[in-house]
């Protein structure tokens, strides 16, 4: 089978530092075009906005939506309506009722859609997920922690409402926990602290509820100075679980069970072909949902200014 000819919408530094490489390296794909509204330095075909390309370009199977969180929607719905897959970055919508309408279209049009949580796809989950499977969880502690200054450097729109603030990182913790838990939970309560400058939190405090779980809580954190600290702690009746490094380290009882390097984005891209052959969506709406949960019971503090 040949590959599917995919072009990436939105170039900026997640397009470039993971879905760029991932597709070169994927053998079911093929880079044909790029999308972006600003400088793309690659010897292939660019347009402005998806009419363009799909008026003058190559033709396309698939288009992958790296744009901020707040223009995904009316693009996933301009590229299905052309009979186009769409693989979506994380967040994939706005809201839980963007995610619906995007699913029963695609449904509608026999089309994939995938919404790619990569953070699902980091090596320790899959092992992590089956230590748990049968386990007693007594508490977890999730911690997603980074400076946002290095992973959006100059890009405001990230404090614009739509991207979720601090959620925009702090949902890849919460994608991976409802990846390895065994049960399902509900966040019951938060406490976002937004700056007076900015109209989206930079921390966020979460206390969650999931059956037979003594403690739960949530810690996320964008002015976290220093190395990424992102971790699950599981305490179940046979010992504790680590999940670090985004899932790149897992240790079980202080033994050390896995350390490897993550290659998230090959996985995730081998998970959006296979949809596509099957003619399969995977359109997982659980992290948002959380999101939405955490920012209908915040209570919200308001803190000095936040500059970058």
């Amino acid at each position: 089978m040949s590959a599917f000819k995919i072009a990436i919408v939105g170039y900026g530094k997640i397009a470039v530092d993971e879905h760029r490489p991932a597709i070169d390296r994927a053998r079911d794909f093929e880079l044909a075009a790029i999308v972006t509204k600003g400088a793309a330095t690659a010897a292939l075909p660019v347009f402005s906005d998806l009419a363009g390309l799909f008026d003058k370009g190559p033709a396309v199977d698939c288009v992958a939506l790296c744009v901020p969180t707040s223009a995904r929607f009316a693009l996933a719905v301009e590229a299905l309506d052309a009979g186009k897959h769409v693989l979506l970055e994380k967040p994939p919508a706005v809201t839980l009722e963007e995610i619906e309408t995007l699913r029963q279209k695609a449904a509608a049009k026999g089309l994939s859609l995938f919404a790619a949580w990569h953070s699902r796809f980091s090596p320790g989950v899959a092992t992590a997920r089956d230590l748990l499977s049968d386990a007693h969880i007594r508490s977890v502690r999730l911690i997603w922690k980074e400076d946002v200054r290095r992973w959006h450097p100059d890009q405001s729109w990230i404090f614009e409402p739509e991207s979720l603030g601090v959620f925009d990182m702090g949902i890849n913790g919460l994608s991976l926990a409802s990846a390895v838990l065994p049960g399902s939970f509900a966040v019951q309560g938060a406490r976002l602290a937004y700056p007076e400058n900015r109209r989206v939190p930079v921390t966020a405090e979460l206390d969650i509820a999931m059956a037979g779980c003594d403690a739960f809580t949530a810690a996320f954190d964008w002015n976290h100075e220093g190395a990424d600290d992102k971790a699950l702690e599981v305490e179940t009746d046979r010992g504790m679980l680590l999940l670090d490094r985004s899932g790149e380290r897992l240790a079980f009882n202080g033994a050390l069970l896995l350390d490897r390097r993550q290659r998230e984005y090959e996985a995730v891209y081998s998970r959006f072909a296979a949809l596509i052959g099957s003619g399969e969506s995977d359109v997982d709406a659980i992290p948002l949902r959380h999101v939405e949960e955490a920012l209908s019971t915040a209570v919200r503090k308001t803190t000095g200014p936040f500059f970058c």
